[in-house]
């Protein structure tokens, strides 16, 4: 098959990549009907029509078939033949796979997935597990890499431009406030790449000139590595805000006083007012997370009235004391609601 005859089968059969195959066969079975030939007679194209329908319901139906195509997109069934000839084992030479694929030699690969590997390329931070990608023909018709479930993509016809590549990086909260340089390993190549201080999930890192050739010509593109933080014990973003949450005892909440607050450098003193409230935010500004050029966002401290869990008989009489004699009613408000 050659790259400009690849056919998207979830397309025809109007259904999402997702689908079940109860919904597979529902929406082949409804399309069968209206593209028959015996209710469309001397029709060429419900003809055709309908021949792409049982081709695609052919693929999709079939659990290992749906699987190859889902993972190889156009060049499922060269997969398919690739492990039927033996492919995958030993580093033999098959010959005679004669399979038009647009001038690509699958005889010097030991296993479908080297093809893919060269053609494509996959690469992963040192210690980490591999990253798929996919070429594609991109709006602007440039092209580009994309995560390798989107295979079914296909190959476009894009000029002869470096390919970037993008993969997601993970980063702990330490490394990204205060920068990092990470060893990447691209295939056969290794490159230092350095994170500077306030990356957070959703940065994008460019590494110029270190994405894969376009297999229309041998221009290098850029690497893109887009980086998620690994969960704080601690800190957490909140759209774009640093957040964490301290608990603060009764007595506090009541009376007020100074806490002391870990902030991601060091640790301040932060007066709470008497009476606040728990789940109000105190906000710390300058004490966040670091912004690109150098300034400091601010830290909004949660604060949460936690309850003792073990008192002592002395507390227990004093909490007594305080709840004989209590003047207001935090209830109050509430009493009268019905619906």
């Amino acid at each position: 098959m050659a790259t400009t005859d690849f056919k998207d089968y979830y397309s025809i059969l109007g259904v999402d990549k997702n689908a079940s195959a109860s919904d597979i066969k529902k929406a082949y079975r409804k399309l069968a009907l209206k593209y028959h030939p015996d209710r469309n007679p001397n029709d060429k194209e419900a003809e055709n029509r309908f021949k792409e329908v049982n081709e695609a319901y052919e693929v999709l139906s079939d659990p290992e078939k749906r699987k190859k195509y889902d993972q190889f997109g156009q060049y499922w069934q060269q997969a398919d033949q690739f492990q039927q000839r033996g492919g995958g084992g030993a580093r033999t030479r098959t010959t005679g796979f004669g399979t038009d694929m647009g001038g690509f030699d699958f005889s010097q690969y030991g296993s479908f997935e080297e093809f893919i590997d060269e053609l494509l390329g996959r690469f992963s931070t040192t210690g980490g597990g591999r990253t798929r990608y996919t070429y594609r023909t991109s709006p602007g018709g440039g092209a580009g890499f994309t995560d390798f479930s989107d295979f079914s993509s296909g190959f476009g016809s894009g000029a002869a431009v470096g390919a970037d590549a993008e993969a997601t990086i993970r980063l702990t909260f330490s490394e990204a406030f205060h920068g990092v340089q990470k060893r990447l390993s691209l295939g056969n190549e290794v490159i230092n790449v350095r994170i500077p201080g306030g990356a957070k999930s959703g940065s994008r890192i460019r590494v110029p000139g270190k994405g894969k050739p376009s297999p229309y010509g041998q221009q290098r593109g850029d690497l893109y590595l887009n980086v998620e933080l690994q969960p704080h014990s601690f800190f957490q973003f909140e759209d774009d805000h640093l957040v964490c949450e301290v608990p603060i005892p009764p007595d506090e909440a009541v009376l007020g006083g100074n806490i002391d607050v870990p902030t991601p450098d060091r640790t301040v003193s932060v007066k709470v007012p008497a009476g606040i409230r728990s789940g109000q935010s105190l906000r710390l500004r300058g004490k966040g997370w670091t912004k690109p050029k150098g300034q400091r966002g601010d830290l909004l401290v949660r604060v949460q009235i936690a309850a003792p869990k073990n008192v002592s008989a002395a507390e227990r009489e004093l909490y007594e004391k305080i709840q004989a004699n209590r003047t207001e009613d935090p209830r109050q408000d509430i009493k009268h609601i019905r619906l």
